[in-house]
């Protein structure tokens, strides 16, 4: 986003819905996306989440600042990771995958629920010239796709990231093991990818398409009206 600022790519109401919309997805959806994380592993047999008080939709248990600011500026951020002990797991190596994909599952939930308002809104309010009109849309629009953009980011099976724990479940224990003794390595390979911009070229089209499936899917309901 900073870099579109600055080349003047975005108009004034794009920022301002694009600023609006990271808000409410630091304030919320974080939030809820850590709280999955906390909750599954908590039906799994781990409670350390729940006696941390980390099974809360508080921001202020969540929210890491570096990771807002992060989300702010170049579209890539995090939350505080809630903790998760594996060895409290019936099966540590399966169910940290279970653990690890209920929080992209959540923004995508979180995708669901504002394309079924952007589709409600674009079906039931006349179409208008009006500024306010257009804020609305672009709000919604830019919601979307950054909480699709964390899910597929989340998705990439580098550590720290979600993917990870979903890839060691289908590993051989010798490979898990190698990749979570090399985890520090791994993750600084991740933070050159991200500086390098090869991450976000990585992400694109899967975010594009699902954005668009997200879209179809939600505007079915409204089909009768339109």
């Amino acid at each position: 986003m900073l870099i579109s600022i600055l080349k003047g790519e975005m108009s004034l109401i794009e920022i301002v819905m694009h600023i609006a919309a990271v808000i409410l997805v630091i304030l919320i959806i974080l939030p809820f996306h850590e709280l999955a994380h906390g909750f599954i592993a908590y039906k799994l047999g781990d409670d350390t989440a729940k006696k941390a008080g980390r099974l809360t939709f508080n921001p202020l248990h969540h929210i890491d600042y570096v990771g807002a600011l992060c989300l702010i500026l170049v579209g890539f951020g995090w939350a505080d990771p809630v903790p998760v002990n594996p060895y409290n797991l019936k099966n540590p190596k399966r169910d940290m995958a279970f653990v690890a994909l209920a929080g992209p599952a959540a923004n995508i939930i979180a995708a669901l629920a504002g394309g079924l308002l952007y589709n409600a809104f674009a079906c039931f309010v006349p179409a208008t010239s009006a500024a306010w009109y257009t804020a609305v849309i672009v709000f919604f629009q830019y919601y979307i796709s950054v909480n699709i953009g964390l899910a597929v980011f989340n998705l990439i099976p580098l550590p720290p990231l979600d993917g990870s724990k979903i890839l060691g479940a289908l590993l051989p224990t010798e490979a898990y093991v190698a990749m979570m003794r090399n985890e520090k390595k791994l993750s600084m390979v991740l933070l050159v990818l991200i500086w390098l911009n090869i991450i976000d070229k990585l992400v694109f089209y899967p975010r594009i398409f699902i954005e668009y499936a997200v879209l179809f899917v939600t505007s079915l309901p409204f089909l009768p009206f339109s």
